[in-house]
């Protein structure tokens, strides 16, 4: 499994909100400029993004985006669904039921369930919070202006 760029451009995305929430609205100029991504890029995520109520929005002069939650309500294999669909090692696992017409004589199916359940279990158990704070524990620079 690999995940896309738009999968990991969405994570440092939100994280950077998640950073700069104190700050109310972010323009999504700022955030490309601190992320060094095209902001052309940034609005195809937000678009995905702004579909399942994670991000807040306002138009205008003081426009920008802004976390609905805050950064502890937001998993790493939430927001990955969301860009990727589906975080299923093989093809077989992402329809439930399994439609595949081996699954029952399959002999290594089990060890991809087993597989995607670690997958699983693993990335929504991390949250854009423990990130920020497993950065800054790191030793990770917070720049205030």
């Amino acid at each position: 499994m690999k995940i896309s760029t738009k999968g990991r451009y969405a994570l440092r995305m939100l994280l950077d909100l998640a950073e700069h929430r104190a700050a109310g609205f972010v323009a999504l100029k700022d955030i490309a400029q601190r992320q060094n991504i095209s902001k052309k890029y940034l609005e195809q995520i937000v678009t995905i993004l702004n579909r399942s109520d994670i991000l807040r929005t306002n138009r205008g002069h003081q426009g920008g985006y802004m976390l609905a939650q805050a950064p502890a309500k937001y998993t790493v294999g939430q927001i990955l669904r969301l860009t990727e669909g589906s975080l299923c090692p093989v093809v077989c696992l992402d329809d439930q039921p399994n439609r595949c017409g081996r699954s029952g004589i399959c002999k290594t199916l089990p060890m991809w369930q087993g597989l995607s359940k670690v997958i699983s279990d693993y990335l929504d158990n991390i949250t854009l919070q423990n990130m920020l704070d497993d950065y800054q524990a790191m030793g990770g620079l917070e720049y205030h202006i």
